[in-house]
């Protein structure tokens, strides 16, 4: 049993009384602010919970519970929110800072909240998106993510038994990573430690003595090839038409139409007549899919391939290659033993992908670790 102040006690029987009235009326949840509100309660208990076992720990008042909300502030799009980065670092200064002076803070990830006062929440990989953001507000001389593996691996440790921690690794590379298939770290986490140019730091909180990973913008060694990154159930979509040919404004037409339907791209590569690029299509998510009457709308000017049950495979590093390179030997010798669909570089120097069937995916991988590290 924990000793709880008045206070605490009032906080938790307030979120536990409005839980129980949602449960006589399921049908407020059709709200997507009352959404929001619901999913905010378990950051709100858990780091109130955990902010008095600190205490009890310490026989002291040595941390403070603090609701991220005062600061973390959002736009209106709930189950997504967009941060007000000016705002949060103000009320930053104002307000989280000084609770600082004042011992350890405990406080959320993952919410926020919007100028009406409503909690919002940030979407997948949120609650590091909040560390970072705060991190970034408070100018913190390091981040520090604590997860269930020891930093971020050379490849997918399920995927390949040869996997193993990186100790350093640049934010161009982390970011890349993060963008192609690592779970470990979330592409919006990357953004204000990048602005910040604060370090980052990957490790587990169930091995915290085993070493990490250290993103930073100084790195001591640069390989030609850092990791491996997966990312299954891409589709490719491949446009063309022979006008084309010495033809402006194609391709805006082409982004403008799927911008509308909502589909982001990933990788683009292009002929003299054709387009072909790829597309996110994971599973119970039928807002990634391209729809039918996306493709008709293509239709109209060009000739329109979607073709599925393929998976990206990026090769992440220093592709700055100057003369001979063992590395990019040693990935054609790989590649040309299989049937790739897709090859594109050139627009990050840190990233080179192939898109292969997804039966020969995590074979790919496994070939190209064992040459490669």
């Amino acid at each position: 049993a924990l000793d709880a102040p008045a206070s605490v006690r009032k906080r938790i029987e307030t979120i536990l009384y409005e839980l129980s009235q949602l449960a006589f009326h399921p049908d407020l949840l059709i709200s997507p602010s009352i959404q929001d509100e619901v999913l905010s309660y378990g950051e709100r208990l858990s780091s109130t919970l955990f902010a008095q076992v600190l205490n009890h720990l310490a026989k002291g008042n040595v941390a403070h519970w603090f609701d991220c909300r005062r600061v973390v502030k959002t736009d209106s799009q709930f189950g997504h929110a967009k941060p007000d980065l000016p705002t949060i670092q103000t009320q930053a200064k104002c307000r989280l800072i000084p609770q600082l002076s004042q011992g350890i803070c405990v406080t959320q990830g993952f919410i926020g909240q919007d100028a009406m006062g409503r909690t919002t929440t940030l979407g997948r990989g949120g609650s590091d998106y909040s560390a970072a953001l705060l991190a970034e507000a408070i100018g913190a001389s390091a981040l520090q993510i604590w997860t269930d593996v020891a930093g971020i691996y050379t490849t997918d440790p399920r995927v390949s038994s040869g996997a193993r921690a990186i100790e350093e690794m640049s934010f161009s590379e982390a970011a890349e990573l993060a963008t192609f298939g690592a779970k470990v770290l979330h592409p919006a986490t990357m953004v204000p430690a990048i602005r910040g140019d604060i370090p980052v730091f990957v490790g587990s909180s169930l091995a915290p003595e085993e070493n990490g990973t250290w993103i930073t913008n100084r790195i001591s060694y640069q390989p030609d090839v850092r990791a491996l990154a997966l990312r299954r159930d891409q589709l490719l979509l491949t446009v063309s038409s022979p006008n084309m040919l010495h033809a402006t404004g194609f391709l805006a037409r082409v982004f403008t139409i799927l911008a509308k339907h909502e589909l982001s791209v990933d990788l683009v590569t292009t002929s003299e007549i054709s387009v072909a690029l790829t597309i996110d299509s994971p599973p119970n998510s039928p807002n990634a899919r391209i729809t039918q009457a996306c493709i008709q709308e293509l239709s109209t000017f060009c000739q329109v391939k979607v073709e599925s049950g393929l998976a990206l495979i990026a090769i992440i590093g220093d592709h700055d290659y100057k003369g001979e390179s063992a590395a990019l030997s040693g990935i054609f010798d790989v590649m040309e033993q299989e049937p790739t669909r897709l090859i594109c570089h050139g627009a990050s120097r840190h990233n080179l992908c192939f898109l292969v069937p997804e039966a020969r995916a995590e074979s790919v991988i496994q070939n190209l670790h064992a040459r490669l590290f």
